[in-house]
């Protein structure tokens, strides 16, 4: 792509509207709008993940693995911004939710079945994949109130629900790489018990 921003304020947002890709212009909480900013806040806080995991891949140099899973999946999720800001743009492919998909099986053969609820817990690296997991949930949640509206086409929704799935995924894999016990929940004693 050539386009380059050559200004970063416009002021044209100052009424409370946004312009998309397609030139329509929207209130800025807009489902669209909505949804285009929580995949960037999760794209963000996935940027945030990867920098950890690469900080401490020397250390324990089996998390290059999850770095390299996870890596495609902020250029993915991009896409997906754009999807959302140009309607009649595709750029995901059902690929795309099958190497996801592949990597859940790996690592779960690894992992072996969850005997438990866990926490979002137990080293830096495993609560940042949690909270990246709980935000792709929310980015989930509004794509699919615009597609309540306007129907979205493509895998878009796959991939954001697989990926929260992946994300889960990858925080018990990052513990057992990082050789840290998962926190188990506790449920709470019942009165009177």
């Amino acid at each position: 792509m050539g386009f380059r921003l050559s200004k970063i304020y416009t002021r044209t947002g100052d009424t409370g509207e946004t312009g998309l890709g397609d030139g329509r212009r929207v209130a800025k909480d807009h489902p669209r709008v909505e949804a285009i900013g929580e995949v960037d806040t999760l794209n963000s806080q996935l940027g945030l993940l990867l920098a950890g995991l690469a900080a401490e891949t020397t250390h324990y140099p089996a998390l290059k693995e999850v770095s390299d899973v996870l890596a495609p999946c902020q250029h993915r999720l991009f896409d997906l911004g754009g999807e959302l800001a140009m309607p009649a743009y595709q750029a995901l492919n059902a690929a795309e939710v099958e190497r996801l998909e592949t990597a859940i099986d790996v690592w779960n053969e690894e992992l072996g079945p969850l005997e438990n609820f866990i926490l979002p817990g137990g080293s830096t690296l495993i609560a940042q994949a949690h909270i990246c997991r709980s935000l792709a949930r929310g980015a989930e949640r509004r794509c699919q109130q615009l597609n309540a509206v306007e129907p979205l086409a493509g895998p878009g929704l796959a991939y954001i629900n697989r990926l929260s799935d992946l994300l889960f995924v990858a925080a018990r894999i990052i513990a057992r790489r990082q050789g840290i016990a998962e926190v188990l929940w506790e449920a709470a004693a019942k009165p009177g018990g």
